[in-house]
């Protein structure tokens, strides 16, 4: 008798969480993350890794038309998560209207945008692991990102400079949590392949914590 593919007892969703824990905490308390954070940074490190972020995004997004039919990434492809927009108008409020111009993508982010391509070409499920390391990380973390930078650098409370980290289309961000939960639970793969988006996701805090680094290097604090 055929059973199918073997499935594990424990939720996807809650495996995926405690088994990159451990990387976003290594993320989170990063120098750079840390200086940032810490009011110790001026407003032009926060608008550096806002223009790196934008090469990620880019990456992130210009597939959902290609992969919004896909069985195992389309049900992520939410609009209402979409940050490009904001994120080029954020970038437009503090580097104007030119703001693109010879704009480059540091060594690391240059690497995490062509895994991000390369997972969105080759492996939605890859993608998935992607998607839900940035968006999922927006609507928690990015929201002290977001509070920080407006007592800092004086931005509007999620006006110009901060709507990146502001989702208007989701009213309860927790109810939208726990609807996306439901979908990684539901990814229609095998243990095995769940286990290699498991890994996937700790690879996408690994090439996040790249640009940290760098940015880190960019804007040394003096001793």
């Amino acid at each position: 008798m055929h059973l199918g593919p073997r499935r594990s007892t424990v939720e996807f969703s809650a495996l995926i969480r405690n088994a990159s824990r451990e990387a976003h905490s290594d993320v989170g308390s990063s120098s750079f993350m840390s200086d940032l954070l810490g009011g110790r940074l001026g407003v032009a490190a926060y608008r550096c890794y806002s223009e790196q972020l934008w090469f990620v995004y880019r990456t992130l997004e210009s597939p959902a038309d290609t992969l919004a039919a896909d069985p195992v990434a389309g049900p992520f492809l939410r609009p209402e998560l979409a940050r490009l927009a904001e994120l080029e108008r954020d970038l437009a409020h503090l580097g104007g209207p030119d703001w693109h111009r010879g704009l480059t993508a540091l060594p690391a982010t240059a690497a995490y945008a062509a895994r991000v391509a390369e997972c969105a070409r080759d492996w939605p499920a890859g993608y998935v692991a992607h998607h839900y390391t940035r968006y999922m990380g927006d609507l928690s973390g990015g929201q002290i990102v977001r509070d920080t930078a407006e007592k800092t650098w004086g931005f509007d409370r999620k006006g110009d400079g901060v709507r990146f980290y502001v989702f208007e289309s989701i009213a309860n961000p927790a109810a939208f949590k726990r609807e996306y939960r439901a979908l990684l639970d539901a990814l229609p793969v095998d243990d095995l392949e769940k286990q290699r988006v498991v890994e996937e996701c700790k690879r996408a805090y690994a090439l996040n914590a790249g640009i940290f680094r760098e940015l880190a290097e960019e804007f040394r604090l003096s001793a």
